[in-house]
């Protein structure tokens, strides 16, 4: 019997998965606790809807992306700190710095985990750090740390 999984269930399946099941597990195990539903035309047609409003809001995520990216590659990021001799600053610049800063500056909200910084900044000086905003787009982005206060 094909039925549609409603959850993710170990060794079986994934959700929104057409799966054949035997006719037993199925009506006995599956559908009293809502883990499938048979797989008739009427459900094939709301898992298809379905899969469709999630592709096609996946393709507007990812022009989104690509529009912040473009305006990412293309400015740079000037935040001032205190430094030391030898341009050193005290303390660093994390991504959470980085994040705040170009919503401040830009209003360009990026979530610091997606700023992919090897080890903090602690010198003075022009950095070019990846964000990776969406499956496939990655910006560069230009950081220049200046003396101030």
């Amino acid at each position: 019997m094909k039925v549609i999984l409603c959850a993710d269930i170990k060794n079986v399946g994934r959700k929104d998965e057409v799966i054949n099941a035997s006719d037993g597990y199925a009506r006995n195990f599956l559908f009293p606790r809502k883990l499938a539903v048979p797989a008739d035309k009427e459900n094939m047609s709301k898992l298809q809807a379905k899969q469709e409003s999630k592709e096609y809001k996946r393709g507007l995520e990812l022009e989104e992306a690509k529009k912040v990216a473009n305006k990412l590659n293309e400015i740079t990021l000037e935040i001032k700190t205190k430094s030391g001799e030898n341009g050193k600053l005290f303390g660093s610049i994390t991504s959470k710095e980085i994040s705040q800063n170009l919503e401040e500056q830009y209003k360009i909200i990026v979530d610091k985990k997606k700023i992919n910084l090897k080890e903090p900044i602690k010198n003075i000086g022009t950095t070019i750090v990846d964000i990776k905003l969406f499956e496939g787009v990655t910006a560069k982005l230009k950081v220049m740390i200046i003396e101030g206060n």
